[in-house]
């Protein structure tokens, strides 16, 4: 299992665009993180501080969300991907490298930074008056959907937290979306 790439199934992209079958949010991270490139096994390595396994990518197999699109050998030292150099953002769960946000995030690894970002930052800046803004954030189905709430989140910060912490958030959030 772990020499094998996998891809969203037709059923599996529908899921991420629609919630449609109303996945469980820790099997949808992970459903996000397949994008037919990644082995299995770099996979893992990326999703096992959350809590996921290979019997959750089984899940996803057995749910037909993802499957199988090739087999690879196991990657050796000149083949295998760099590890990022990662500083958690506080309340992000964003990677980052000094100020900057890592340039090879690919769009699921940014998409779910940006749903952790504003997830966990309405729920802390924002508190119970954040709701409207998080459901929005719930339907939100790619990263131009993340830009268009930009400005509705900042002036929101902003009237709970005062312009200091709406600057600085702002700042974070820019990193993720650019």
């Amino acid at each position: 299992m772990t020499a094998s790439i996998y891809d969203k199934t037709e059923k599996g992209r529908e899921e991420i665009a629609t919630r449609k079958y109303q996945l469980n949010p820790r099997l949808r991270t992970l459903l996000v993180m397949i994008d037919g490139k990644q082995s299995a096994a770099e996979i893992m390595k990326k999703v096992t501080g959350l809590g996921l396994n290979e019997q959750n990518l089984q899940e996803l197999l057995d749910l037909e969300l993802i499957a199988v699109i090739a087999q690879t050998a196991s990657a050796t030292p000149e083949t295998a991907p760099l590890p990022m150099l990662t500083e958690a953002v506080p309340d992000t769960g964003a990677e980052v490298q000094g100020d900057k946000v890592e340039s090879s995030m690919t769009d699921a690894e940014r998409f779910q930074a940006l749903y952790s970002f504003y997830n966990e930052t309405i729920k802390s800046a924002i508190g119970l008056r954040g709701y409207g803004l998080q459901l929005k954030v719930e339907r939100a189905a790619n990263i131009d959907d993340f830009r268009a709430l930009r400005q509705a989140y900042v002036e929101a910060v902003q009237k709970a937290k005062g312009p200091e912490m709406a600057r600085s958030l702002r700042d974070r959030l820019d990193q993720l979306l650019n």
